[in-house]
């Protein structure tokens, strides 16, 4: 059985995430939650948190045990952006992209 978790619109860019996503992918839940306690980025405590959320899923709704879970897939994927612009030379304005991004954890117990 699959259970998934998804965190919508976090403030930070899809690359800066799925470099935090792709170092939990296909270890076991509790494993992945302890090697995120230990990385030293932002990115990292937002990827706990889906994970926590995908892990509470899986015990309260579907009655799944915590230490039988793998991380079956971790993606990081673009959600909106916020466009401002910032004044340039000779009365131009130049674009800031403020990108934003979906985390979503997908946590299987090996059954069908």
């Amino acid at each position: 059985m699959q259970v998934q978790a998804i965190t919508r619109n976090v403030r930070m860019s899809p690359q800066k995430v799925r470099e935090v996503t792709r170092q939990i992918q296909g270890l076991p839940a509790l494993e992945a939650r302890a090697v995120l306690a230990v990385v030293p980025r932002k990115s990292a405590r937002l990827v706990a948190k889906t994970l926590d959320s995908a892990i509470a899923n899986a015990e309260n709704n579907h009655q799944l045990q915590a230490a039988r879970l793998v991380v079956a897939q971790a993606v990081a994927q673009t959600a909106s952006r916020l466009k401002r612009y910032t004044p340039k030379a000779r009365g131009m304005a130049g674009p800031i992209i403020k990108r934003n991004s979906h985390i979503k954890i997908v946590l299987s117990d090996g059954a069908k």
